[in-house]
């Protein structure tokens, strides 16, 4: 079974790093972003990461629109370990090396202390195939962040995970997504 399911990261949060898991509000500009990103779309419910960049932009469109709202802790962003809240320039400067291990092979050399790319794979497909079980025919946008959809399409697309550093995620963006129950890649 396949379910068609829009997925938007969230706005600007004024931070240049990884954020992953750090719970960061959205700038004016986020706010504005994801406003203008929904303008003219429709969506049947809206399923959203529990961390308030994505939740509190959410909880904002289910109201306007009177939609259904689910908040998942599982769409969360990838946790970045020792790396999370560093500025990338920083990381780039004392770690370069790293870093490049990290954007070529995510899996085999991710940052220290990070979450494993199995542990962030299992939630977000948990999570997705969770979602798919209910939607049946219903338009569902699903708002997420950037590591969380390039992921969630090199699965769906069957890609490499070292492709994930190549697919342009801006803030606001919108990525549609033909899911199917238990991907396997």
């Amino acid at each position: 079974m396949s379910v068609q399911l829009e997925l938007l990261r969230h706005g600007d949060t004024g931070q240049r790093s990884y954020r992953g898991q750090l719970d960061d509000a959205l700038s004016e500009q986020g706010w504005a972003q994801l406003r203008a990103a929904v303008q003219g779309r429709a969506w049947d419910r809206i399923v959203s990461s529990s961390l308030q960049r994505c939740a509190a932009f959410a909880q904002e469109l289910a109201a306007a629109r009177q939609l259904p709202l689910q908040l998942d802790a599982r769409l969360a962003e990838y946790h970045f370990g020792a790396w999370q809240g560093v500025p990338i320039e920083r990381i780039a400067q004392e770690q370069g090396d790293a870093l490049g291990r990290f954007w070529a092979d995510p899996v085999a050399c991710p940052p220290p202390g990070a979450e494993t790319f199995q542990a962030f794979r299992d939630r977000l497909t948990a999570a997705l195939d969770d979602l798919a079980a209910t939607a049946r025919d219903q338009r569902v946008l699903v708002i997420t962040h950037g590591g969380a959809i390039r992921l969630l399409r090199c699965l769906a697309e069957q890609r490499s995970y070292g492709d994930m550093a190549g697919i342009d995620v801006p803030h606001a963006s919108l990525h549609p997504l033909a899911w199917r129950n238990a991907v396997a890649v």
